[in-house]
């Protein structure tokens, strides 16, 4: 059967670095680090003191106060952010056919900090099982597309995906194939995530994933930097609508750009640490250019999986090296983490809707922090340091991997 074609009409950002997409872009090229000490707890007796928190999100601007009560951070992230999708999409929903509208979306670890806050209540009484109503429907983590489609109504698909910091992306390879196959003419897709909790923080820590660079915060986040040390942990969501480009076309959507694949795969080969040849990361990028029709040579911007881990950056520049040979150095790689911080399950999205904006826009923002050279990794490589680049990108792919060896890549296309 003939796919269909399929096309970014609406997006939507609630991230460290700006409430909205036109802050998130904003901060984006002009290389703003979202990083600062934590406010959700006292961090005081913590490794890491120091988190890319929401700056000046209060959910009561977006929903009643009794509405975000019944909700986790990590739904009301994305339910704020989908709005502004959905508007950017200028989707009519009394004319839209709501049974072909689905929303399928990533969350990595869901209501972490409503699970913490209930057992901690319960260990601090007397045994008695006092729990919240809403304990359960808050903490799932298939609450957020559920929500999402009770509100709008939408009667398609509806699931959340979860495959660690992967999941985000993964749920964007599912919406593109819904639609592909013609089950859906519009998905709402994207993901998020609100692990700055006590919970998230300590268990982080406690495995060594974190920069614990305190006295420097806001350069914690150093990709692809020798003296990298850990991940900054991120909290928010990125919301994006795909949708069938005839139908777009049909009623006049402004169109972003088109995806044209995606590709998985597995590291098979450890529960947290990437493979140090970067088999995994190979074999994503390969499925993802053959998924889509491109050849090697066409890809103009890569948007790193680029964590600031020792390991994981080395990795992923190896294998970037080994699919794209002497091309590799002609492309624009950056690391958007460098500013917003790892949002885990939320990071797929965040970072396509960047390669988004960095093809509308004709710039590729920046990798931030950098000032040590890493004598492991390829000096040939464009890493975008430091300073935004101009650059007409006509094909962007953006990598996302997630603890457990989940490995997906998205390519986009500026549209012909």
């Amino acid at each position: 059967m003939q796919l269909k074609r399929v096309v970014v009409t609406g997006l939507g950002a609630l991230t460290p670095i700006g409430n909205n997409i036109e802050q998130y872009w904003n901060g984006l090229v002009n290389g703003v680090s979202g990083a600062a000490p934590i406010t959700y707890f006292d961090a005081a007796k913590f490794k890491t003191r120091f988190a890319c928190e929401l700056k000046g999100f209060d959910p009561r601007e977006h929903m009643d106060r009794k509405e975000a009560r019944k909700m986790d951070r990590f739904t009301q992230y994305a339910m704020v952010a989908s709005d502004e999708a959905i508007a950017d999409a200028n989707l009519n929903l009394d004319e839209i056919n709501k049974l072909r509208v689905g929303v399928i979306w990533g969350a990595g670890i869901g209501g972490l900090e409503t699970f913490q806050n209930e057992v901690i209540n319960y260990a601090e009484g007397d045994g008695t099982p006092r729990f919240n109503p809403f304990f359960i429907p808050k903490m799932i983590a298939d609450i957020a597309p559920g929500n999402i489609s009770i509100k709008n109504g939408f009667m398609g698909p509806n699931y959340t995906t979860v495959s660690a910091c992967a999941s985000s992306a993964n749920a964007m390879i599912d919406a593109l194939n819904y639609i592909r196959l013609g089950h859906c003419d519009v998905i709402v897709t994207g993901g998020s995530e609100a692990a700055v909790t006590i919970a998230g923080m300590g268990g982080f820590n406690a495995m060594h994933a974190l920069s614990t660079n305190n006295e420097d915060h806001e350069s914690a986040s150093r990709p692809f930097d020798a003296t990298r040390d850990g991940f900054v942990l991120g909290e928010g969501a990125g919301a994006i609508i795909l949708e069938e480009y005839e139908h777009a076309k049909a009623r006049g959507a402004k169109i972003y750009a088109e995806v044209v694949g995606g590709g998985m795969s597995s590291d098979a080969h450890h529960m947290t640490a990437p493979h140090p040849d970067g088999i995994g990361v190979i074999a994503v990028m390969k499925n993802c250019l053959e998924n889509a029709g491109l050849q090697p040579e066409e890809v103009d911007h890569i948007n790193t999986h680029g964590t600031s881990t020792p390991l994981g950056d080395v990795a992923e520049l190896k294998a970037i090296s080994e699919v794209f040979g002497s091309h590799a150095k002609n492309i624009n790689i950056n690391s958007t983490k460098s500013m917003t911080g790892h949002l885990l399950g939320a990071a797929g999205a965040v970072e396509a809707i960047a390669s988004i904006l960095a093809m509308q826009h004709g710039i590729v923002p920046p990798t931030i922090n950098h000032t040590t050279v890493d004598e492991n990794i390829n000096p040939e490589l464009n890493l975008t340091l430091n300073k935004a680049q101009k650059r007409d990108i006509k094909v962007a792919i953006s990598n996302t991997f997630g603890f457990g060896g989940h490995n997906a890549c998205i390519a986009f296309k500026k549209l012909d």
